[in-house]
C-alpha cells in the first residue's frame, strides 16, 4: 500500500503537535505540508521543539490538495470559515478536530468520529468531525447504558482536566503561577460538549428524558481527564459489568478495569479506561482518557486508520508515562 499523504492546517497548536508526533512514526503516512499563517517559513521544530531532529519541514501559508487526507487543527469557529473559503476536492478526506461539524444539521455530511459508536460509518466516510475531549471521556462512561436503554435518572458528572485542554494560547487560568497548586470549576452545567454527548445518548436511547449534570474542573497537571459519573440504576451489578465488557469487546483502546484506576495509566496513550462500582442503587463510573490523544489527535489518527482500511491501532501503540 502506498503511503497516505497528509496535510495539516493550523499546525502550531497542541493538537497539531500531538498529531505530528504520531504521524512521523506512523508506518503508512507521509507529511506533505503543515500550514500556519502565524509561523510561515519557520521550522516546525522551532514551535514543536521536541521534534528537533525528527522533522525537517517548515510551516507554509499555501495549501496543496495533492494529498489523501487533510487534518483541520484550527480553533473552534475557524473550521467553518476554512470550509466556506476553500473548495476541498472530493478525493481528499477531511478530519476536523474543532467542534464546528459535530452536531447534526442540514447540509452537514461530517460523520461524528467516535469509533466506539460509529466505527462502520467512519469506514465509509469522507469527512469526520472528531469528538471533543470531555465528550469522548464522558460518552465512554455512559453510552453502554444508553445502548441498553438503562439510563433512567440524572447522571451527575465531576470531571477534571489538565491545562493542555485549554489550548496553547495563554490565558489567566492556564498560566503556571495560577494553575499550580490550584483547582477550580468552570462552565458548570453548561459546557459546550454537552450538546454532542446528548446527541449520542438520544441516538441510542431516544426516550432519555433526564439530564447530565456536568461540573468541569481545571486541574493542576498538564494532560489527562479523570471523570467520575454516578446515576441511579435498576439492573444488577453483574449485568452492568457484562454490558460494558460486551459493548467494548470490539474496541481495542477501551478497557474495563477490575481495580480502581488512576490517571497515570492513560497519560500519553490512546486508551480509555472504565471502572464500575455499585453502592446500593447507585452506579459509579470512572472514565479516564488523555485529552490530547484519545480526546483529540490520537482519536483523529484512529479515524484515519479506519477511513483508509488500516488496522485501527496502527501508529497508536503508545507507552504510558507512568513515572
Amino acid at each position: 500500500m502506498e503511503k497516505i499523504s497528509v496535510g495539516i492546517v493550523g499546525g502550531a497548536g497542541y493538537t497539531a503537535g500531538e498529531l505530528l508526533r504520531l504521524l512521523i512514526h506512523h508506518p503508512q503516512t507521509e507529511i506533505s505540508f503543515v500550514h500556519s499563517k502565524s509561523n510561515t517559513g519557520n521550522p516546525i521544530s522551532d514551535v514543536h521543539t521536541d521534534l528537533l531532529g525528527d522533522l525537517e519541514l517548515t510551516f507554509t501559508d499555501s495549501l496543496s490538495y495533492d494529498i489523501d487526507v487533510l487534518f483541520l487543527c484550527v480553533g473552534h469557529g475557524e473550521a467553518k470559515v476554512f470550509w466556506n473559503e476553500n473548495e476541498v476536492p472530493a478525493k481528499v478526506k477531511v478530519i476536523d478536530l474543532s467542534q464546528d461539524f459535530r452536531l447534526d444539521a442540514e447540509g452537514n455530511d461530517f460523520v461524528y468520529g467516535l469509533p466506539e459508536l460509529n466505527k462502520h460509518k467512519i469506514k465509509e466516510a469522507n469527512h469526520i468531525a472528531n469528538p471533543g475531549c470531555f465528550a469522548t471521556c464522558l460518552q465512554l462512561g455512559v453510552l453502554p447504558l444508553a445502548y441498553a436503554g438503562w439510563l433512567k435518572d440524572d447522571v451527575h458528572v465531576n470531571a477534571i482536566t489538565g491545562s493542555t485542554g485549554a489550548g496553547q494560547k495563554p490565558s489567566a487560568t492556564s498560566h503556571f503561577s495560577w494553575r499550580n497548586n490550584n483547582v477550580s470549576v468552570y462552565k458548570a452545567f453548561e459546557h459546550q460538549h454537552l450538546k454532542e454527548i446528548n446527541q449520542s445518548i438520544y441516538g441510542l436511547q431516544p426516550d432519555f428524558d433526564a439530564k447530565l449534570m456536568f461540573l468541569p474542573m481545571r486541574g493542576d497537571f498538564t494532560r489527562g481527564i479523570y471523570a467520575s459519573l454516578y446515576t441511579k440504576i435498576e439492573q444488577p451489578f453483574e449485568a452492568i459489568k457484562t454490558l460494558y465488557n460486551t459493548f467494548y469487546a470490539d474496541a481495542p483502546f477501551v478497557h474495563v478495569s477490575e481495580s480502581n484506576p488512576h490517571l497515570k495509566q492513560i497519560v500519553n496513550t490512546n486508551k480509555g479506561i472504565i471502572y464500575l462500582q455499585q453502592y446500593e442503587d447507585t452506579l459509579l463510573i470512572i472514565s479516564m482518557i488523555d485529552n490530547l490523544l484519545k480526546g483529540a489527535s490520537g482519536q483523529a489518527v484512529h479515524n484515519m486508520n479506519l477511513m483508509f482500511g488500516l488496522e485501527e491501532t496502527t501508529g497508536l501503540a503508545l507507552k504510558a508515562s507512568f513515572f
